[in-house]
């Protein structure tokens, strides 16, 4: 299969189940690409990640937080395809119908978010001020990853308002860009570093 096709030269793409092709520039094609924006970013914070947990001079507890997160990260990926193909095919078609038994994001999967923002949290010292972003490379990686997913979110909740779409995805991306948040401040209190407070 060939990478490039040229269907797309013209500005316009096709969503899953519909023959009519659509503008590049529709919120809903905006929207399912920012999902995608948002999936290759964590791929990057994993790949740096993998980077600083092969050092030596590495914090044992790093070592251990960063097994835990890489797991949450490829499940959390896994996901967003999950999300993203879910948005590129719009409802109700006789093919999104057909689609019906593949997996969607539930009440469950927002729900195991909720539980690792609560397992983390733990060992955080409770936020009386906003902290700037920065501090580590890998916690500003997290920070960045936080803006798109709130950037994608705001861009989901504007097509609901437009068109019919699975529920589940809006509070999914709301309770993920605060894990997102809480990674980075995980990684910076591995590294040793300290979140700097806005003053």
């Amino acid at each position: 299969m060939k990478i490039y096709t040229k269907k797309g030269d013209s500005g316009k793409t096709d969503l899953f189940g519909i023959s009519k092709r659509i503008s590049k520039s529709s919120i809903r094609v905006s929207t399912y690409g920012e999902i995608d924006e948002l999936n290759s970013f964590i791929g990057l914070i994993r790949a740096t990640a993998n980077s600083v947990y092969k050092l030596n001079n590495i914090d044992v507890k790093f070592k251990k937080n960063y097994k835990n997160m890489e797991k949450a990260l490829v499940k959390i990926q896994n996901d967003l395809f999950i999300i993203g193909a879910d948005l590129a095919t719009p409802k109700p078609n006789k093919k999104y119908n057909r689609l019906s038994k593949m997996k969607k994001i539930g009440i469950k999967d927002i729900n195991k978010i909720e539980k690792l923002i609560d397992d983390c949290t733990i060992n955080l010292e409770p936020l009386k001020n906003f902290i700037l972003p920065g501090g580590s490379i890998l916690a500003s990686l997290f920070h960045i990853s936080r803006t798109i997913c709130r950037r994608a979110e705001r861009n989901t909740v504007e097509l609901s308002e437009k068109e019919d779409i699975n529920k589940n995805i809006i509070p999914y991306l709301n309770r993920l860009s605060d894990l997102l948040f809480v990674f980075a401040r995980i990684s910076n209190k591995s590294l040793k570093i300290k979140d700097i407070k806005w003053e």
